[in-house]
């Protein structure tokens, strides 16, 4: 009687199953991409344009103040709509246990300059040590050939 033998090793299969991985990195894929625009802070606003903007890094943080003036003269202190003349008090509520007294603002570049003002107004009231106006860089294009020396009038 011959003894029955078992080839185990034959059936393993090396070879790696990258299906199961790769929907899950599709998943999470999506999902970074459906969060990602929901993470910016306050309210979208249209910024004024300068060639030498000073980097604000603190102005990124969770915990900043920030004052949006919209084009229309709206006021946002964070995400709340609020009426310029309350700017004042709410500012002080939340600078009331800060040791920093800093906030940002976000002007648009088309809002009206006296609505800017009022607000820079209110949140020098709330006792405010530091104002920071945000902006964005100015695209830059190639330089500009320079105008061409015009003739003298000499004979």
């Amino acid at each position: 009687m011959s003894m029955a033998k078992r080839n185990e090793g034959a059936k393993v299969n090396s070879d790696i199953n990258v299906t199961p991985m790769v929907d899950v990195m599709l998943v999470l894929l999506i999902i970074f991409m459906v969060i990602t625009p929901m993470l910016q802070h306050g309210v979208s606003v249209d910024l004024a344009k300068v060639n030498n903007p000073e980097q604000m890094p603190d102005a990124d943080k969770e915990d900043a103040l920030i004052v949006a003036v919209m084009r229309g003269g709206d006021v946002f202190f964070g995400n709340d709509k609020i009426p310029v003349d309350q700017l004042t008090s709410k500012i002080k509520d939340r600078l009331a246990n800060r040791p920093d007294k800093l906030v940002y603002i976000k002007a648009d570049a088309r809002a009206k300059f006296g609505s800017v003002v009022d607000v820079v107004d209110n949140v020098r009231a709330a006792g405010v040590d530091q104002l920071g106006l945000l902006t964005d860089q100015k695209k830059t294009s190639a330089p500009a050939a320079p105008p061409a020396a015009a003739p003298t009038g000499g004979q």
